[in-house]
């Protein structure tokens, strides 16, 4: 059992950068990918990026890649996602994931199975 915990959320403006920080707080993901997703108010979640468990295997988004970068220290046992020039159309809740096995998973949310309750992120114009 892996329970996540994110932080790092809150508001910022347009041009803004965020750090959000992802943690297990019971049990440990440092052997497992780790995958960051959002969801906007009214939309589908949708995927950001993942970082294997060494950091070896990374994927991201192509519609994001350019800004949002998924990167983890196991010696700290935390994941992160760095966001830079924040758009209004970023607000969201930004959730981490894990799978439940050590394979390397994709961009589809049914490939994680445990959740952490996600941190809000608010962009203002």
């Amino acid at each position: 059992q892996v329970r996540l915990v994110e932080s790092g959320g809150g508001l910022a403006h347009t041009g803004d950068s965020l750090r959000l920080s992802c943690v297990a707080s019971e049990g440990t993901f440092d052997q497992y990918a780790v995958g960051w997703f959002r969801q906007a108010p009214g939309k589908e979640r949708e995927f950001i990026g993942v970082v294997g468990w060494n950091g070896g295997y990374i994927m991201h988004s192509d519609s994001m890649k350019d800004r949002f970068t998924v990167s983890r220290d196991n010696a700290r046992s935390t994941v992160y996602l760095q966001m830079s020039n924040l758009q209004p159309d970023d607000t969201g809740v930004y959730t981490c994931a894990a799978p439940s096995h050590s394979g390397s998973p994709g961009r589809s949310p049914f490939e994680y199975r445990y959740w952490g309750q996600g941190t809000q992120v608010t962009v203002s114009s």
